[in-house]
């Protein structure tokens, strides 16, 4: 059993609720099969209670924090200085506490590009143009990634045309919002939404179109094989599923919290999806 000592390292994932995060059971794995003096806390926190917690930490000697819902924003404004990740997305999901200030970054596009390429192998950013399905949060950082690593286009479709526009405008550069998916011509296609999630309605969409070299990416992980990928992989194209993000989204601030790099690998995968449903339903 590891023990902790007066010296250990100490961080958590802020959330309300956070009963559900896989944060804990995620970080708990590296610091138990690298021997890190230290402990990962779920840290659950009230919307009006989440400046003074995260004050409060810095205080006690966390070395930071993961952010998620509804937090993220509010991150944002509390923190001492943000870096271009958190400035693209609008949004916080790592904390670093440093010399007593509190530092913030958004690792999520990070995590994402780093799970397609795992799971895609010889995908790049700048293979050709992207599509992606919602225009929330998890759009903003994704598509923000994708044209800093290079993509030619990145298209935006959404329910509410008025909200993809908006984050269009506030993105700049090459990107389109359009009412259907534009697939002959895409490389990459995203779904950044909740349907075929757990619990919410399937996602409805026609795959025959791509190209036979196209990538499709879920950030669903629950279940691992949504029916947007099970129907990918029909089609013979690679299909990346959202726990890679997941996991992947994690290592810098693993890094800077507890002075190692951290590997995912397949032993990872296995604890943390442990207890998730492996296909729909």
């Amino acid at each position: 059993m590891r023990l902790l000592t007066g010296h250990a390292r100490l961080a958590g994932v802020l959330g309300w609720p956070v009963s559900h995060s896989r944060s804990p059971r995620l970080h708990g794995y590296w610091l138990e099969t690298l021997g890190i003096d230290g402990a990962y806390l779920p840290l659950p926190v009230a919307p009006d209670r989440f400046a003074a917690a995260v004050r409060a930490l810095a205080d006690l000697g966390f070395r930071g924090a993961n952010v998620t819902i509804p937090h993220k924003q509010a991150a944002f404004e509390v923190c001492d200085t943000v870096d271009a990740s958190a400035r693209r997305a609008g949004a916080v999901n790592t904390l670093v506490f440093r010399d007593g200030r509190i530092e913030g970054s958004n690792t999520d596009g990070f995590g994402f590009l780093e799970s397609v390429r795992d799971q895609a192998p010889g995908w790049a950013a700048t293979d050709g143009p992207a599509v992606l399905l919602g225009a929330g949060g998890a759009a903003r950082a994704i598509a923000a990634a994708l044209l800093d690593a290079g993509c030619p286009k990145v298209t935006l479709v959404n329910r509410t045309a008025a909200r993809a526009e908006e984050l269009a405008r506030d993105l700049g550069g090459p990107v389109g919002v359009a009412t259907e998916a534009p697939l002959a011509t895409a490389a990459l296609l995203v779904n950044t939404t909740s349907l075929g999630m757990q619990g919410q309605p399937r996602l409805e969409i026609d795959l025959a179109p791509l190209p036979g070299t196209a990538v499709v990416a879920d950030i669903v992980y629950v279940p691992l094989e949504t029916p947007l990928l099970a129907a990918a992989r029909a089609r013979g194209l690679q299909a990346v599923d959202g726990l890679g993000m997941l996991l992947h989204q994690a290592r810098p601030g693993f890094e800077a919290w507890f002075g190692t790099a951290p590997r995912v690998d397949a032993a990872l995968r296995a604890v943390v999806a442990a207890d998730i449903p492996k296909a729909a339903g």
